[in-house]
């Protein structure tokens, strides 16, 4: 029967993790978020900055009404001032949105060339959030583009910058909304370890926001996780129950929220996911169930107008009937799916094919061959209307692109035209003034003319009245002008003097400024170079005398070692010769005390031979410092410790000097562990790194109390001090009392003297 498919393929077109940002919004849900859009967008000041990021949601909002048109003219007005900012966060941001609006149109190339320029002025910008949201544009085309692996690639390079990216409150939302990519990209690839992490991190983010619609979709997500990994692997029922729970939070989520959540028909989808769930994976005892959750995702559909969501309760309601084995209301509710499927503005005819095929079958199962082949035959021509659908649809995309194209053009035009009337009329409006001006200015001249020839009579009898007061007022004017004349030379003369004065003043206690300035900078560098000089002098002192002391120390050992292996050590080597000679004659009770002392002289022999090889170890002159280690750690060790020596990335080789220096180190911290801290176990581990090198001895003792080691002053550790000195490193003791020590030390690779 294709009843079970017709169920699964109506649930897998809903199944889809994207489907709650594709789902259609009331108009007049979505006329009031535009509307308000548009309010803010107007009301802002073209001077402030954020009028961008509003013009992109404006721009959006726009893009999802179906008003291309107007989204792209209001995106090329905004990018034009963007570009111009010396921040290039905005202009990034209005590119990334116009890179996927062009993918969405399907014009590739176009979108392409908005990525490339979103991507360069990022580049400029400080924001992280924008560098953020501009990989997560890359990652949502390269998905469409189906390269989900670099898509991965772009979205955690955005999550990386968006946790970089200080708070704002538009970060969790993009944050979000790069989790739920991620989570569809690792469903597809059955990385259900991956996709719970995102859909468990969606989820944690929803909760901080408290956001009814992203926590709604969050339960969403999980639930679809969990549902696959249970289709993965349907012996665990964990993941089941999971994908259950989840499902009945969303709804649980909606009944609570149904004021806040914008898509009504949200619940339509939720319940359809519930109850095929119950159907395909829970026992028959939750038929009722089955049939409650259908039965409401029946009636929200059809209360939010979404007949597809309809359709699938009906496919599932068809599915328990035929298990029912009552096919002749299986036949009604797939008829009911029929009519209603129709009534959705899009549908995908695929379901009608399900449809169609189902019913044929249901009609032969009760050998009704005339309605069976009527139903074969809608699905055939069903079929071949989706085959011819396809064929034609290029053509289409073609037509519509060059009507677009061609009303574009003629919209243009009409602007053109429309500009160069709206011109014409204001410069005749201008000329138009500008006679009028004209006209007042005539008259205002000639009513000042007639009243200048008036004031003219008035003026010449008194003038001539004047004119002898004139001539005295004018002598008296000339006196003063010429006293007030000299008066301005000597104040010039007298402020030039002071100015002159002041400025010699100021000159020279700048220069005593800068010159006391030098002087203090010279004694000071002065003083330092000599400090420095005499540091470096102390050290090199201290240098020599650490060469000096052990290179007798060195020395001494050497001639000890020499002294105890040719001498003590050959007399005692002749002696056990002349005892093994003996002790074929004596008799047999002096015999065995004989063989005796040939054992203690065999053991004082290897004894001395240990010594003197712990003076002077001869493997580390002949085969370098690795081989002296391991065959250091082999004689020391026995039934009671166990010394373990490790070398990591030893590429280099150490200098001679240097490689005594280590193992006399090393020499002494074993030393130590075994005699004052009754270690079991020893580790030795030398490493290369990049610029230095890492020494590390650690043992499981009894530990010392470090301070009031450090406070005693002991040889021993006077000793290793004195060899790291030489080697110019540092030393770094932890131990605790009855758990062990570990001592640290690290030194450069190049140590010049």
């Amino acid at each position: 029967m294709g009843l079970n498919k017709i169920g699964f393929k109506l649930m897998i077109k809903f199944l889809c993790i994207s489907f709650m940002f594709l789902c259609a919004v009331k108009p007049s849900h979505a006329q009031e978020v535009l509307d308000n859009l548009k309010t803010q967008y107007e009301n802002t000041s073209a001077d402030n900055p954020e009028k961008f990021y509003i013009a992109g949601k404006y721009i959006q909002a726009l893009f999802f009404n179906k008003k291309e048109q107007l989204a792209y003219t209001i995106l090329d007005e905004n990018i034009k001032k963007a570009v111009q900012l010396k921040d290039g966060g905005y202009a990034a941001y209005l590119y990334a949105i116009e890179a996927m609006s062009n993918r969405i149109n399907e014009e590739t190339e176009a979108s392409k060339s908005s990525l490339r320029k979103a991507k360069d002025f990022a580049e400029r910008s400080k924001n992280q959030e924008i560098k953020g949201y501009v990989s997560y544009c890359e990652g949502w085309l390269l998905v469409r583009d189906n390269k989900e692996g670099e898509a991965v690639r772009s979205f955690l390079n955005a999550i990386n910058h968006f946790d970089a990216a200080p708070a704002s409150p538009t970060l969790n939302s993009r944050k979000s909304s790069t989790y739920k990519e991620l989570t569809s990209i690792y469903a597809n690839w059955n990385e259900y370890q991956l996709q719970e992490k995102y859909s468990q991190l969606a989820l944690n983010l929803a909760r901080q926001q408290k956001d009814p619609v992203a926590i709604f979709d969050a339960y969403m997500l999980m639930g679809y996780m969990y549902e696959q990994r249970y289709i993965a692997d349907e012996s665990n029922l964990h993941t089941r129950d999971q994908a259950e729970q989840y499902y009945l939070k969303a709804i649980d989520t909606y009944n609570k929220n149904k004021n806040k959540i914008p898509f009504p028909s949200s619940l339509s989808f939720v319940a359809n996911n519930l109850a095929n769930l119950y159907h395909r994976f829970f026992p028959a005892s939750y038929k009722d169930k089955v049939i409650f959750y259908a039965d409401l995702a029946r009636k929200q559909g059809l209360a939010t107008g979404q007949y597809t969501h309809v359709a699938s309760a009906y496919g599932i309601m068809a599915e328990v009937a035929v298990k029912n084995n009552e096919p002749e209301r299986a036949k009604e509710y797939l008829l009911a799916a029929l009519t209603t499927i129709t009534q959705s503005a899009v549908y995908d005819q695929n379901i009608m094919l399900s449809i169609y095929e189902s019913l044929s079958d249901i009609a032969e199962s009760e050998n009704n061959l005339v309605e069976a082949i009527h139903y074969q035959r809608a699905y055939m021509e069903t079929f071949k209307s989706i085959h011819n659908q396809e064929q034609l649809e290029l053509g289409r995309k073609l037509e519509a692109q060059f009507e677009k194209e061609r009303q574009q053009q003629e919209l243009i035009n009409m602007q053109l035209e429309a500009d160069k009337k709206e011109q014409q009329i204001s410069l005749m409006h201008s000329i138009s003034l500008q006679q009028k001006q004209e006209f007042e200015n005539l008259k205002l001249h000639e009513e000042n003319q007639r009243k200048k020839l008036e004031l003219t009579e008035l003026e010449s009898i008194k003038r001539s009245q004047e004119l002898k007061l004139s001539r005295l007022e004018a002598q008296n004017r000339a006196q003063d002008i010429l006293n007030y004349k000299n008066e301005i030379v000597y104040k010039e003369k007298i402020s030039k003097y002071y100015i002159s004065l002041i400025v010699v003043f100021l000159l020279a206690v700048i220069f005593l400024l800068y010159a006391y300035k030098q002087r203090s900078r010279s004694l000071r560098q002065n003083r330092e170079l000599y400090n420095f000089s005499l540091d470096k002098e102390r050290q090199n002192v201290k240098i020599a005398t650490l060469t000096a002391m052990l290179d007798g120390q060195e020395k001494e050992r050497g001639r000890m070692a020499r002294d105890l292996h040719d001498g003590l050590g050959g007399l005692l080597s002749s002696t056990k010769i002349s005892l093994s000679q003996l002790s074929d004659q004596v008799a047999s009770p002096i015999k065995n005390d004989l063989e005796n002392s040939l054992k203690q002289m065999d053991t004082a022999v290897e004894e001395l031979r240990r010594v003197a090889h712990n003076l002077m170890p001869d493997l580390l002159n002949r085969y370098g410092l690795q081989e002296a280690l391991k065959d250091y750690a082999a004689r020391m060790s026995n039934e009671r410790l166990d010394i373990d020596v490790q070398f990591l990335h030893m590429e280099s080789d150490l200098e001679k000097d240097k490689q005594l220096l280590i193992y006399r180190i090393i020499q002494e911290l074993v030393n130590n562990a075994i005699k004052h801290a009754s270690a079991k176990q020893i580790l030795i581990q030398l490493v290369e790194e990049e610029t230095q090198y890492h020494l590390t001895v650690e043992d499981d003792g009894e530990g010392f109390d470090v301070e009031k080691v450090k406070g005693n002053q002991s040889a021993g550790l006077h000793n290793i001090q004195y060899r790291i000195d030489f080697l110019k490193g540092k030393l770094h003791i932890h131990s605790e009392i009855n758990v062990g020590t570990s001592v640290e030390i690290t030194f450069p690779k190049n140590n010049t003297k």
